[in-house]
């Protein structure tokens, strides 16, 4: 089991308010799976990606990720889980302008202390993965927003995480490029094992993954099968 999720809680204070946004989430992801999580605004689910990002913690429960037990993490330990369990895709790239596609995807290696060369050798068989090859030495600036995005799922594998974590990878994109990019999702899943889940409040894209976890006011009301 990669993901395991028990009687999740999370509960936001403001002033003398409180609000809880998740209500008791039980959720089960095993390795391998593409998986969407929709709803609509206020549904909870941007705040289930942050926990499930390790970007945040529960106010109860407990969420295991890959047999770590996050709930309990502080925060250097939780900033470890997402540098080695974790690839972030966002619908706004995130990519720095001062370096090349090439350097933005090196660049987490780097961090880990991976040696230049081989982060770079390492980040351009992603470029290639991703159909990059062209474009290794291009700036954010010189390249489209689709291209763009390919740069940031090509960075987001580079230390070869156990999950990708997609925040509405395909909100800053035309309808054609957006589905360039949820094939490349697809690929990666069908193909190279990759465990996906996409967040998305868009019905047209949780439609296009193998399963769909619908969010109402912090409750999973559905859980079902996509059209892949």
């Amino acid at each position: 089991m990669l993901i395991e999720i028990k009687n999740l809680v999370k509960v936001f204070k403001m002033g003398d308010t409180e609000l809880t946004v998740l209500k008791g989430i039980s959720l089960n992801i095993d390795k391998g799976e593409f998986v969407a999580i929709t709803g609509f605004s206020g549904s909870g689910k941007s705040t289930l990606m942050h926990l499930l990002g390790c970007l945040d913690i529960a106010t109860s429960g407990e969420y295991f990720l890959d047999g770590i037990n996050t709930s309990t993490a502080n925060r250097d330990e939780l900033a470890r889980i997402r540098n080695q369990k974790i690839g972030f895709v966002f619908q706004k790239f995130h990519l720095l302008p001062d370096l090349t596609a090439l350097d933005n995807v090196a660049l987490p290696r780097l961090y880990a202390g991976i040696a230049e060369e081989q982060a770079r050798e390492e980040a351009a068989k992603l470029l290639k993965l991703v159909s990059l090859e062209n474009r290794m030495d291009h700036y954010p600036y010189q390249l489209s927003g689709g291209q763009q995005q390919r740069v940031a799922v090509a960075r987001s594998l580079v230390n070869n995480p156990s999950i990708i974590l997609a925040d509405e990878p395909t909100g800053n994109l035309d309808t054609a490029t957006g589905n360039t990019i949820l094939e490349i999702f697809k690929e990666l899943n069908t193909n190279h094992g990759v465990t996906i889940i996409i967040v998305t409040h868009e019905p047209s894209i949780a439609a296009k993954t193998k399963r769909i976890i619908e969010l109402v006011d912090g409750n999973i009301i559905s859980d079902r099968a996509g059209a892949l």
